[in-house]
């Protein structure tokens, strides 16, 4: 993936995250599942492909809690403090270089 478009999809997906703060219709809640499980395998493969292992299982998980296959209930609130932490997360990676994660096959 080209060094620009991680950081672009990382600010999209916060975005639709901190809307689902808002009363939307439960069809944007959806696509929003959908959009975060694409990015995050995305997000999952590149680090994996950059030796970043760690950061690839973090992106791996969140994509397991996000797959739209299966519905996780986990209420209102929880969802609200999940999209805010993962819209944090995705916010700050943007800042903090993952040098203290160096590039290798072990986790």
């Amino acid at each position: 993936m080209k060094p620009k478009i991680a950081p672009i999809l990382k600010v999209i997906l916060a975005i639709a995250l901190l809307l689902c703060l808002l009363d939307m219709p439960y069809g944007y809640y959806q696509l929003v599942r959908y959009i975060a499980f694409m990015v995050f395998v995305v997000l999952a493969f590149d680090s994996n492909e950059s030796g970043y292992k760690r950061m690839a299982l973090i992106y791996v998980l969140l994509a397991i809690t996000f797959q739209p296959f299966v519905k996780l209930s986990l209420g209102r609130f929880i969802w609200n403090a999940v999209d805010v932490g993962v819209a944090t997360f995705l916010l700050v990676s943007l800042f903090v270089n993952p040098k203290n994660e160096k590039p290798s096959d072990r986790f």
